[in-house]
């Protein structure tokens, strides 16, 4: 603790890195008791074990498919406030340095704390958008009214079919604009903010900068885990902090690295005392 006080003492500039791992760690647990208790419905009907391999199933309708996706997004983006102190609390522990973030997460949860949107840089995607499934254009809209009004309307693990997102280019059903296929929409907004990313790591190389690496795992360690390490192993003036109960052990020669298996939320915590 006392090595990691000193690191964000120096630092001139922070990079968060942050995986699903963080979200948990702040509550938003996909199984378990907060899956069941919402969830009850499409269990008994459909086997369904936790709210990631439910994500892939292979729904027989539309009506069946939105019912699932409005009330797992409403849920994660919109409702459950739960994750928002520990993303607060992260945000007080910057305090006035100059930051990036970078996110395989896909909830929001940034924003949501009040991390400026200008500096997430968000790969993924975000549940508060819907893409044409086709991707016949480069556009995304906004779904809260709409999962709002799905999500009050299921009845039998269904919505009405008067519901149902279609296109307004090509009429071809909606689908939610997360990477999950090669039809993942990257939009005028995903460009600008791989942009500001690309630049700010540039930046970053040359100063003392933090990589405060949380709850990354092995899912898509190309897009942060790795480059983080590589970055790090690269120059003596940039410290890596991996917080990740299962995998905080690196591959690359790091000068430093600063690893923790302990909760997050002590961790994170702590650091403001």
């Amino acid at each position: 603790m006392r090595e990691l006080q000193n690191a964000l003492n120096r630092a001139e500039c922070i990079v968060v890195g942050a995986g699903a791992g963080l979200s948990a760690a702040a509550g938003l647990e996909y199984s378990g008791k907060r899956f069941t208790d919402n969830f009850q419905d499409f269990i008994s009907r459909y086997g369904f074990t936790d709210l990631y391999t439910s994500s892939f199933y292979k729904f027989r309708t539309e009506e069946e498919r939105w019912a699932y996706w409005a009330r797992h997004i409403r849920l994660n983006r919109f409702d459950d406030e739960t994750g928002t102190n520990l993303y607060h609390t992260l945000l007080q522990t910057i305090g006035d340095k100059e930051y990036f973030v970078i996110t395989t997460n896909v909830d929001g949860q940034f924003e949501k704390a009040g991390f400026d949107r200008r500096r997430i840089f968000a790969p993924q995607g975000d549940y508060a958008y819907i893409q044409c499934s086709k991707a016949c254009h480069r556009h995304i809209y906004p779904d809260e009214a709409l999962v709002d009004e799905m999500s009050r309307n299921i009845t039998d693990c269904r919505i009405p079919a008067s519901l149902v997102p279609r296109c307004p280019e090509c009429g071809a059903p909606m689908d939610v604009n997360i990477r999950k296929d090669e039809n993942f929409v990257q939009d005028a907004h995903w460009y600008e903010s791989h942009e500001r990313y690309r630049n700010f790591m540039q930046k970053a190389c040359r100063r003392n900068t933090l990589l405060l690496e949380l709850g990354v795992g092995y899912n898509t360690p190309a897009i942060i885990r790795f480059p983080f390490e590589r970055m790090a192993s690269q120059a003596d003036n940039i410290t890596l902090v991996r917080i990740n109960r299962d995998y905080a052990e690196k591959q690359a020669s790091v000068p430093s690295f600063i690893p923790f298996r302990e909760d997050m939320n002590k961790i994170i915590t702590d650091i403001l005392k």
